[in-house]
């Protein structure tokens, strides 16, 4: 199997445009026609990760964060990032970082948080929004149901945990086929009565090249008439963070004493105690003070997150307790997310999860 398949079907469980624009997600280095002998999942892709990925002969790393993130003007080895990515391309190691793609996964980064805490009834925190479009098209009766499908199969009528979702309306088209038009039905210069369904379905933006094509090429007509719509409903089911609620609700030194033995911490940094029971809890992993105001007015009794500034605890305002529990700390589990999603997708290649340590963060107890 070549990287390029390999990539082809992560990007069909994590499509990469779920990432947030400023990101660098994908193949960052590497050829996507090289053949693949060994798959290793890490969360950065630093130099000792890239000498084990030789070690056990994996020509994949598939990361988290992204070890490009700005432009490199040259590769001279002179700091970590040249340094490991020199050593990539010299031993012909691939590198794929998949970062707020999986962020922004309903079942990815603030999920895995979430299963960790034990919170029910998750909800996305900061929702993605301009992210929707609708498709309508006219098509003859007849062939509405083959449309349909074909429609379905390139992803639209996708909507949260349902699919194949559409709305069909009949009624009567007309249109006169003009010189040097070749109508389905219908003579030139004479106007046709056409009984047609009129077929709606939601997607996202994303994928209209791919919906167009497909409704295209299942429609008999030579012109197809349709109109794509950008909604302004936001995707509940893609966007950073989520929150959810504990059936039994705790103390707030008894929550941050269950957060640091779930999380295995040394510390917490944390905002004034409210004397609030804590019953919805929101999360988002990595530096998340962006999704603090969001928290609040989800009425979340408290949040975790990392990299959380001075003034941003002030923002608390005795409204929820904030909790800076470390960047990498709230992103940890996302190794074994990844490793669990290529193990069910790959069996042929070995797949690996680094040992190596690449949190740059330390703490003096």
């Amino acid at each position: 199997m070549k990287i390029r398949d390999v990539i082809s079907k992560i990007e069909k469980r994590i499509p990469l445009q779920q990432a947030e624009d400023f990101d660098n997600v994908g193949l960052l280095c590497g050829s996507y026609d090289r053949n693949v002998s060994g798959i290793l999942v890490c969360h950065d892709a630093l130099e000792n990760v890239v000498d084990e990925a030789i070690l056990k002969n994996c020509n994949l790393i598939v990361c988290f964060h992204p070890i490009i993130f700005s432009g490199l003007k040259s590769l001279t080895g002179k700091n970590y990032v040249e340094k490991a990515v020199i050593k990539a391309i010299e031993n012909k190691v691939a590198i794929y970082a998949i970062h707020t793609a999986f962020d922004n996964d309903f079942f990815g980064v603030n999920a895995g948080i979430c299963q960790q805490l034990g919170l029910k009834n998750l909800k996305v925190l900061q929702p993605k929004k301009n992210n929707l479009k609708q498709l309508t098209v006219f098509v003859p009766k007849e062939y509405s149901g083959q449309l349909k499908e074909s429609l379905f199969a390139a992803g639209a009528g996708n909507i949260g945990f349902y699919d194949e979702c559409s709305f069909t309306i009949n009624g009567s088209g007309t249109f006169r086929p003009k010189e040097g038009s070749d109508p389905f039905s219908g003579q030139q210069d004479i106007r046709e009565n056409a009984d047609e369904d009129m077929v709606s379905v939601i997607f996202e933006g994303y994928k209209q090249g791919q919906i167009v094509a497909a409704m295209k090429s299942a429609h008999p007509y030579e012109e197809v008439a349709h109109q794509i719509y950008s909604l302004d409903n936001t995707n509940q089911y893609t966007g950073l963070g989520m929150y959810g609620d504990f059936e039994v609700p705790m103390d707030e030194k008894d929550f941050l004493k269950f957060v640091k033995e779930k999380f295995n911490l040394e510390v917490i940094r944390h905002s004034d105690f409210n004397g609030k029971k804590i019953k919805r809890v929101g999360v988002l992993g990595g530096s998340g003070a962006s999704g603090i105001k969001s928290a609040i007015s989800k009425k979340c009794d408290a949040y975790l997150t990392g990299d959380v500034k001075y003034h941003d605890f002030f923002l608390a305002e005795s409204k929820m307790m904030i909790c800076d529990i470390g960047h990498f700390e709230s992103e940890q589990f996302v190794t074994q997310q990844l490793f669990e999603i290529l193990s069910q997708k790959f069996s042929t290649f070995a797949i690996s999860k680094s040992i190596e340590k690449t949190n740059p963060v330390n703490y003096f107890i």
